[in-house]
């Protein structure tokens, strides 16, 4: 396999050759934009290691650049899934899935009115302050939101911990939470 620094005119050249091609199947399946780059790269990073020359990469069939594109979307969409299901273990290691999962008919009402509570307490927040804030509650994680805004990685976290530090304040003074029962 030839050095990287060689192979980068062949690579960049294919690349470029096949963008719309990985860009379509990106879409096809279902990849948002800041995955669709995710993918060019992975597509790159695999032509790389599995044709070790110029010559090989210059020649390329885009059959095989279409099935490879295809191997790495899956691996994306199974990445992506896979960090969900973390996610949701940690809330529920964490407490915040166990909400409902309280035995009896009630926890299910409960449940609802906390969430309705919440909503509520959500509306009154600096309008600035609540996409950020229902997506976080929602499941995204910082970087998510970022992505999905167009926000830099500092305004999103400072809107977000701005957020949460309202939220938490209107809901202790509602008599909602820990810091309220102590």
């Amino acid at each position: 396999m030839e050095p990287l620094d060689d192979l980068s005119p062949a690579l960049q050249t294919a690349t470029v050759r096949f963008a719309g091609l990985v860009r379509g199947v990106g879409a096809r399946h279902g990849l948002a934009e800041h995955e669709l780059d995710e993918l060019k790269q992975a597509v790159r990073v695999r032509l790389w290691r599995a044709r070790g020359s110029s010559e090989q990469i210059a020649s390329t069939p885009a059959s095989y650049v279409y099935r490879t594109a295809i191997t790495a979307a899956l691996d994306l969409i199974r990445a992506r899934r896979d960090h969900k299901e973390e996610r949701i273990d940690a809330m529920a290691e964490g407490g915040v899935a166990r909400l409902g999962t309280l035995p009896g008919p009630e926890s299910g009402v409960e449940a609802a009115e906390l969430a309705t509570l919440v909503g509520q307490a959500v509306d009154e927040i600096t309008p600035s302050r609540r996409p950020v804030l229902r997506m976080y509650l929602a499941g995204y994680d910082r970087a998510e939101i970022g992505d999905l805004l167009g926000w830099s990685e500092g305004k999103t976290r400072n809107l977000l911990y701005r957020g949460l530090a309202d939220l938490r304040a209107l809901l202790t003074a509602r008599g909602i939470g820990p810091e309220a029962s102590a």
